[in-house]
């Protein structure tokens, strides 16, 4: 399979492609909707393109939909988006980013028994990483008791992480694979 390469790609492919980047459009701006917080479509667009897209350029679909919607963030002034602590925002980037090699680890064997394994790994390490970030930003004493604050505080919002990474694995990976059962028999045809 040549995901992530020229269109060239026999039509197939080039379909599954589309998917992926029509999918990593949706995740950017899914960021824009109401949501409860912590409900994002991050983690599981870094579990996808780990599984799915060959190369750097995994890492580079959900840095690119983090990035940019943190950019009209940022610039539109909402709440929570942005460029608000460089340090926090490094730890965020550097959890979404985490995600990808997770997701290199579905991309063989059983995938579908290891889905649900790899969305609580990501949602796992997202809060774990994204926590101590905001732990060495301003809002906590740099202390044992800050630390045990920043996450005892925290542990409302790493629910929400949970039950988002799991819905949008559910729904990317089911999209995706979808797309492909119906390329496949258009392919066929």
């Amino acid at each position: 399979m040549c995901v992530g390469v020229s269109l060239n790609c026999p039509r197939k492919t080039r379909t599954q492609l589309a998917m992926i980047y029509l999918l990593t459009l949706i995740v950017a701006a899914s960021r824009f909707l109401p949501h409860p917080p912590n409900v994002a479509c991050l983690g599981a667009l870094g579990l996808f393109a780990g599984c799915y897209v060959a190369g750097k350029r995994a890492y580079l679909i959900p840095l690119a939909a983090l990035l940019v919607s943190d950019i009209i963030g940022h610039v539109a002034g909402i709440p929570g988006m942005g460029f608000y602590n460089l340090v926090t925002m490094f730890a965020v980037y550097a959890g979404m980013l985490l995600t990808v090699p997770l997701g290199r680890c579905l991309a063989s064997g059983n995938r579908w028994a290891r889905v649900p394994a790899g969305s609580l790994a990501a949602s796992t390490v997202f809060f774990l990483l994204s926590n101590f970030g905001v732990w060495l930003g301003p809002w906590y004493p740099s202390t044992l008791a800050g630390l045990a604050a920043c996450f005892g505080n925290a542990i409302p919002f790493f629910g929400y992480t949970l039950v988002g990474d799991a819905f949008f694995v559910a729904l990317m990976f089911g999209a995706y694979e979808a797309s492909r059962v119906r390329a496949f028999r258009f392919a066929t045809a």
